[in-house]
């Protein structure tokens, strides 16, 4: 028995009978998906009411023009949920298909259970595994590549990753530097088998603890509620080193797309389409330009829901397959940044939304 490499994944081979090494891993890829946003939309100008900022200010620093906010009696889990019954629907599958659920989140409606718990219940899921992945704005990302390796591996047949989040509640919306960006949301997709030479083709993963302090929110967060006007506040919230982040996350989205890209023994030619995390508009051209992909090749949303974690990237997808922009056969690349500070990219051939295998 030995190892080689496809795709940036170590592989165990076995010797077949005509003397070949044949891989012991399937291919997995994206076999249903569906997202949710909140009916309530914070708008620009209803921030001009709220904190020192104004709609041209924010646009042009940001792209956002709007975002969503969960209604107070809304959770993670709800919006997960919601998210997670449009992607089974989508796959033809049902909660007792499902053997895991991985859900990427930093605002978890409690420190334990685990929000995929919750979810799983309320699925029906009996025989599914379930746990919370916290990568930040990457989560997604990093869950695609947790939950398409159990499918690799031959361990679960259908897995269902999501990525929900309610950052309004550790938002600190007397920080105008901040408040402006954040919104809630939620994304899900069902992974299965998938043909051989579709689906993912490379993951790359990774994390710099050096910048921690860029983006962060203190210990006690969301968990412990503030009061308007509260000392703590802003401890309490999301912080971040806005020009830092910039910089990092500009670098990062290059860098990770090409070597998921090399991984996969493509180029940036071969792209059809990338699908970035949604924070910043001025992020997002910054990177395509180094990548040298025209506007075209790229997809954003940004304006629309603002930076939602990682809900981001499953609400661009879905939207970007809904729109017409997703084609059979399309290599995608999708890439994440985040606080850790961590980032993640995947290579897939694009199948498009189908029955289950």
């Amino acid at each position: 028995m030995e190892s080689l490499t496809r795709s940036g994944t170590a592989l165990l081979t076995e010797a077949s009978p005509g003397g070949t090494r044949v891989p012991f891993l399937r291919p997995a890829g994206i076999l249903g998906i569906g997202s949710y946003a909140p009916e309530r939309v914070l708008t620009n100008h209803d921030l001009e009411a709220i904190v020192d900022t104004n709609d041209e200010w924010i646009v042009s620093r940001t792209g956002i023009s709007e975002r969503r906010i969960a209604a107070p009696d809304e959770s993670t889990a709800d919006l997960a949920y919601y998210a997670a019954t449009r992607a089974l629907a989508d796959a033809g599958l049902t909660g007792a298909d499902l053997d895991l659920i991985v859900v990427a989140t930093v605002t978890g409606d409690a420190p334990f259970p685990a929000t995929a718990s919750i979810l799983q219940e309320r699925l029906g899921a009996k025989s599914a595994a379930a746990f919370n992945l916290s990568a930040a704005c990457a989560g997604f990302i990093y869950a695609l590549a947790t939950g398409a390796q159990f499918i690799q591996t031959g361990t679960f047949r259908h897995v269902l990753v999501v990525g929900a989040e309610t950052l309004s509640r550790i938002t600190n919306w007397r920080d105008r530097t901040t408040c402006v960006l954040f919104g809630d949301g939620a994304g899900a997709a069902v992974l299965g088998p998938v043909d051989d030479g579709q689906g993912f083709l490379s993951f790359d993963l990774g994390s710099d603890g050096s910048g921690a302090e860029q983006l962060a929110v203190d210990p006690g967060g969301w968990g412990h509620p503030l009061t308007t006007g509260s000392d703590d506040e802003l401890r309490h919230s999301i912080r971040m080193s806005g020009g830092e982040v910039f910089k990092f996350a500009v670098r990062v989205l290059d860098d990770s797309t090409r070597r998921s890209l090399a991984l996969a023994g493509l180029t940036i030619q071969d792209v059809d389409l990338l699908i970035p995390h949604q924070a910043n508009i001025r992020i997002i051209d910054a990177a395509a330009k180094r990548l040298g992909l025209d506007e075209h090749a790229v997809f954003s949303n940004v304006h629309r829901y603002g930076n939602t974690s990682a809900a981001s990237i499953p609400l661009a997808l879905v939207e970007a397959r809904d729109d017409g922009r997703l084609h059979d056969g399309d290599t995608v690349v999708l890439v994440g940044f985040g606080a850790g500070l961590s980032w993640a990219s995947c290579v897939l051939n694009w199948t498009g939304t189908r029955k289950a295998v």
